[in-house]
């Protein structure tokens, strides 16, 4: 592919994930491909492989983001971005739509992943954008647990006694490390910005059968490598303010802003060095560039390459949430 062909805000095909706990939501309210009851996540921005997003618009439409990361890697990630990880695209971004619980589960970080998978580790943080009444998440545990006391559990059948429930409502957000026991509860619609990473160790999974009638694997042993007791302190507290980017969420693999607009803002990154994302959660918007423009309602995602760090939000109402990598 030349590098000629200029990038542009892009938009890319989403890739949507059948799951038994999976609901009608993304379809529904989102409008994600033909409708479907069972979808569980929509992968808006992703370099797994087997799973590598397609641009959706413009002269690029049908190229996928290993292609562009080839051709255009530096302008699409920024310079900076680019040396850190190559071709290896850093985030996968998701909307999950979970109309039954999921299995309790975490995730390894990087020395483990890379030990036993040839991974990144999973880090993420969750923005809760629609729930039920009952909704809730499950994050860490009730009560003081240390290695015996969580096998002893484990081994009788009582771990969902000792799990931490938190209830939920939209415009919530979490933050979850690596080791952190967690489940998102049904009836939670989420947007999820994690680390590129399909790796997760089940440790409960309800004992509910698969769409085969067969029993999900569990990860007992590699959980228990990766497995963190002390009490997490995921919730992340934020005051929302509109017309202003307010910080979310800061970490070592990615920073999230949210931006809950009424009128017209002049965004300027040029200090970023970094391509951004923008999942748009509510209402519609139009972002324009020096020579561009691209249209985004609820349930949509743009990657704006790094360099363009200068764009135009045009709304008189939405909210949206700014991905970049610190």
């Amino acid at each position: 592919m030349s590098k000629a062909l200029k990038l542009y805000p892009l938009k890319f095909t989403p890739v949507l994930k059948s799951k038994i706990w999976g609901g009608d939501k993304l379809t529904s309210k989102f409008e994600k491909g033909p409708y479907k009851d069972g979808i569980g996540e929509s992968w808006e921005l992703s370099g797994v492989s087997g799973s590598i997003s397609e641009v959706q618009n413009g002269i690029l439409k049908g190229t996928n983001l290993q292609e562009l990361l080839r051709s255009h890697g530096e302008d699409l990630l920024g310079k900076r971005v680019y040396k850190l990880y190559g071709e290896d695209f850093p985030l996968l971004v998701k909307f999950i739509d979970a109309k039954e619980d999921l299995s309790v589960q975490l995730h390894p970080d990087d020395k483990m992943a890379a030990s036993h998978h040839n991974s990144f580790g999973k880090t993420e943080m969750w923005y809760i954008v629609d729930t039920n009444p009952d909704a809730r998440l499950i994050i860490g545990f009730n009560r003081k647990m240390d290695k015996h006391l969580y096998r002893k559990n484990l081994s009788e059948g009582t771990l969902p006694a000792t799990l931490n429930s938190e209830e939920i409502k939209p415009g919530d957000a979490f933050f979850i490390a690596p080791g952190t026991v967690h489940a998102i509860g049904g009836g939670t619609l989420l947007a999820e910005i994690q680390q590129t990473s399909d790796i997760t160790y089940r440790i409960y999974d309800w004992d509910r059968p698969d769409v085969d009638g067969n029993m999900r694997e569990l990860h007992t042993e590699l959980a228990l490598k990766a497995i963190h007791y002390n009490a997490p302190n995921a919730r992340l507290d934020y005051e929302d303010e509109e017309n202003s980017i307010v910080k979310l969420c800061t970490s070592d693999y990615f920073e999230t802003n949210k931006l809950k607009l009424t009128k017209p803002l002049h965004r300027d990154t040029s200090g970023l060095d970094s391509f951004r994302v923008y999942l748009c959660v509510d209402g519609d918007i139009l972002i324009e560039t020096h020579s561009d423009s691209v249209s985004l309602s609820a349930g949509e995602t743009v990657l704006i390459p790094a360099c363009i760090d200068k764009i135009i939000l045009k709304t008189a109402s939405a909210t949206l949430l700014e991905v970049y990598i610190p």
